[in-house]
């Protein structure tokens, strides 16, 4: 399945708009647990649901201009970041609406591993992810793709194109990092 992607998204990239049509039915079921992946973390009575955060999430995909697909692990990283692009507009959308209050929250501890009884704000995770990218942008990029795309250790190296050992250390690093400033966030 994965060569399959991979040769689809090739010929899309090709210009071939029936490798599109055929993607999807591919790509949909592991786009949808993605979705259904983020969101089981989310607040009770969330108001976006898996299918158009599926949904929201493609039609980004397929209205990138110039993109060369370079592999399943590829598509699933850029899908990580419509993934995530989305529930943060999502959240700040929330949280203007209730003027500050009702943010959405993620649970960290299963992706990041920081507590066991962790609830984190999407804004505040966005907030850090985008100060730790400033800082070191592959440890920012490793942590989006480790946890808004749930690629393994070896498929994120691939995307990034360094060494599992590489993305291991700095998962390691960027959590740990992570912990201390949204720690220090949530401190009055």
């Amino acid at each position: 399945m994965a060569e399959d992607v991979t040769q689809l998204l090739a010929r899309w990239s090709g210009g071939d708009k029936e490798a599109l049509d055929q993607l999807m039915p591919l790509v949909y079921g592991e786009l949808r647990r993605l979705a259904n992946y983020h969101l089981m973390r989310e607040k009770p009575g969330h108001t976006l649901q898996s299918t158009a955060l599926v949904h929201e999430a493609f039609l980004r995909l397929i209205d990138q201009r110039n993109v060369q697909w370079q592999n399943r692990a590829h598509f699933f990283g850029v899908a990580a970041q419509m993934i995530r692009r989305i529930l943060v507009d999502h959240a700040r959308a929330h949280q203007t609406a209730k003027r500050g209050g009702g943010a959405a929250t993620v649970a960290i501890d299963d992706a990041l591993q920081i507590s066991k009884k962790r609830d984190l704000d999407v804004v505040a995770l966005d907030d850090a992810l985008n100060s730790l990218a400033t800082l070191d942008p592959q440890q920012g990029r490793i942590v989006e793709l480790r946890f808004f795309a749930g690629l393994t250790i070896e498929e994120t190296a691939e995307v990034i194109g360094i060494s599992p050992a590489t993305v291991k250390r700095d998962w390691n690093t960027a959590k740990a990092w992570l912990y201390r400033e949204l720690s220090r966030s949530d401190q009055p």
